[in-house]
């Protein structure tokens, strides 16, 4: 067995021949997806219910892990939307503690995933279960956001979203207009300045106004929820507002609070109740890391190694929860920024942790001016975007009714239920249909015009059928049992099966069924044009030649020959 090799994207940077230009490129694109990275990660942190630093410790340790031994030169990692559905109800029920536990968990699942080469089987996730997923994530995630954009006050987080939503409109009386007018400053900028300022990244932009928008209101007496009000941290007993602007501290998860405040206890039962969380966030990180990296691919004209990826997205998420990171994958709008900034190699993804790094430690008192609202905005937009409203409605469209079906069921899923229930329905509707149409395709018919004029001579005791398409559980059974259905009078029956390029178990059992019906009613099988692997999956069946019962022959004239010397001794 072959293992995915580290490194692979780092090998490949260096093999298309590393230069100035190419550094000049990392570190430009590094300190762009910087930027950009610092306020989505302490946004999507406090969106998964762990304070805003630990998103930030997510990019400092996760990403430059990821790039050093992933396989997409390309893919910037850190925290992402997409992760909030599953993170949120995990904090939740275990607190941060087992949140990061979770994380490790997951990193454990993905490296195992890249080790067993399952990198390939992602594609196999049809586009409809993505979209509807992705759509419903967005949706979630725009309504976790109300409650800071219109600042209302909550005296829970209830989990569920039906409950969510009627929590809204009871607590909307106690709407804030300062809060409103910050969140309709920054989703305006968000909104308006990349068609004006393409090159500056309007996150900054967005967030610097709302917080000198906040001070402003402030000033004049309008009150504003700020990061600095809602989070703290303490050094040596005493509280200060904000995130701590030092490095984070190596702390196993299971010494950091849970649900009630207090460490964790580690049991099986813990690890019995995370494993299923576990799973699904690292079925999403394969899902969204990759995909992401088939996105730059089409970018940049290059190719990435799918298990060496998994590999890496796993160290990352395995190494990054011991100094408070939370769950990491790549991220598709950072990663295209990065590649439109002129990134060339993992050397740009690392660079954008080192802005992380300089942000703690020399802008963390300045993060307390940041107004809630501004970062509910950024995450209304994120949501916006991940949500591919456009893809969606053309979908609904133009796409047939059976994928409209898988991705209606997978939204609604995702929104009322959870994204682990949506997309293994999604996938479990789609497989059936899937089997549903390709059982379509396999059928049994008389022969062609062409082909009956060539047993015209034959006597009636002999009868001539044409199996087309795969032959497996969904088919088998359907295509076989016409081979029952003819005049009693007939001794001999041809089957032209070199249209047949596959069969499983089920076919096999069906076919053996035929046979011993066909031995009560004294009556021969001929099979005409087994494909080689059709006859080596017949012979280890044991379904083999038998004078008299069971022919194997080449093409219909041999079939004729044969049944010509079968008629009179079966007559």
């Amino acid at each position: 067995m072959s293992f995915p090799p580290l490194f692979a994207a780092w090998r490949q940077a260096l093999r298309s021949g590393y230069d100035r230009h190419a550094l000049r490129g990392d570190i430009s694109a590094g300190l762009t997806v910087g930027i950009i990275a610092i306020p989505l990660a302490m946004a999507l942190a406090i969106a998964v219910g762990a304070p805003p630093q630990h998103g930030l410790y997510t990019v400092l340790v996760a990403a430059p892990l990821i790039a050093l031994t992933g396989g997409s030169r390309f893919n910037v990692s850190g925290p992402t939307a997409a992760f909030v559905v599953i993170l949120l109800p995990i904090t939740q029920q275990f607190g941060l503690g087992g949140l990061l536990l979770c994380t490790m968990l997951a990193g454990l699942i993905l490296i195992a995933m890249g080790l067993l080469r399952a990198g390939r089987l992602i594609a196999f996730v049809p586009y409809p279960v993505i979209l509807g997923f992705t759509a419903g994530i967005g949706i979630v995630i725009a309504t976790l956001q109300l409650k800071d954009v219109f600042g209302l006050s909550f005296s829970e987080q209830p989990q569920h979203y039906i409950e969510q939503i009627s929590l809204l409109v009871s607590a909307f009386p106690s709407v804030q207009m300062g809060d409103t007018l910050i969140a309709a400053l920054c989703l305006t900028v968000l909104i308006l300045w990349p068609r004006w300022v393409p090159k500056v990244p309007g996150h900054l932009v967005a967030l610097t106004l709302g917080a000198l928008a906040g001070l402003a209101l402030e000033a004049w007496g309008v009150p504003i929820a700020t990061l600095g009000e809602r989070f703290s941290y303490s050094v040596n007993g005493v509280s200060y507002p904000g995130i701590p602007p030092f490095l984070p501290d190596f702390a196993w998860p299971w010494a950091l609070p849970g649900p009630d405040g207090q460490p964790l206890v580690l049991s099986f039962e813990l690890f019995h109740q995370l494993l299923a969380p576990a799973f699904a966030i690292a079925m999403l990180g394969a899902i969204e890391s990759l995909l992401c990296a088939v996105v730059a691919d089409g970018m940049t004209g290059s190719s990435h190694d799918p298990n060496a990826e998994l590999l890496g997205q796993g160290i990352g998420n395995l190494v990054a929860p011991l100094f408070g990171g939370i769950t990491a994958t790549a991220a598709i709008a950072r990663s295209a920024a990065n590649v439109r900034a002129g990134a060339f190699s993992p050397l740009a993804a690392i660079i954008h942790a080192g802005v992380v790094l300089v942000a703690i430690l020399w802008l963390a008192p300045l993060f307390s001016y940041l107004p809630m609202a501004a970062l509910a905005a950024l995450l209304l937009m994120v949501a916006w975007n991940m949500s591919e409203a456009p893809h969606v409605l053309k979908t609904l469209r133009i796409a047939p009714r059976s994928d409209v079906l898988v991705l209606l069921t997978c939204l609604i899923l995702t929104v009322l239920f959870d994204m682990v229930l949506a997309v293994g329905v999604g996938l479990l509707l789609a497989a059936g249909l899937f089997i549903k149409r390709m059982s379509e395709l396999t059928d049994t018919t008389s022969l062609r015009q062409s082909q009956k004029r060539l047993f015209a001579d034959m006597p009636e005791h002999v009868a001539a059928y044409s199996i087309r398409g795969p032959l497996f559980f969904g088919a088998a059974e359907k295509a076989l049992s016409a081979l029952r259905r003819f005049n009693p009078e007939v001794k001999v029956v041809i089957v032209d099966i070199s249209g047949v390029p596959m069969l499983d178990m089920t076919a096999l059992a069906a076919l053996e069924n035929v046979l011993l019906d066909y031995r009560k009613q004294d009556i021969a099988l001929i099979l005409v044009g087994c494909s080689p692997n059709v006859r080596l999956k017949l012979r280890h069946a044991g379904i083999r030649s038998l004078p008299g019962r069971l022919h194997y022959v080449r093409d219909l004239p041999q079939a004729k020959l044969t049944a010509q010397r079968l008629v009179p001794v079966s007559t």
